[in-house]
């Protein structure tokens, strides 16, 4: 399922990262790699802040749309 659909304070692991190349690489320089973890924190307006790699980091739906977890 997206990373967008994640209930909050739920830890889940990032199974795939779709997108174009650049997309993924932006991802993948953020935190998101598949095999880690993620845990969305919160959703605000339609951005979406998740806890990756004990860092607090703001995602827009679009881009939490392409982290299946």
């Amino acid at each position: 399922m997206p990373l967008a659909f994640a209930n909050a304070g739920e830890e889940n692991i990032i199974k795939k990262i779709g997108g174009n190349p650049e997309t993924k690489k932006f991802l993948e320089n953020l935190g998101f790699v598949v095999g880690g973890t993620v845990t969305v924190i919160n959703e605000i307006g339609g951005n979406v802040i998740v806890n990756v790699k004990n860092s607090r980091v703001a995602v827009s739906k679009e881009m939490a749309n392409r982290i299946m977890v």
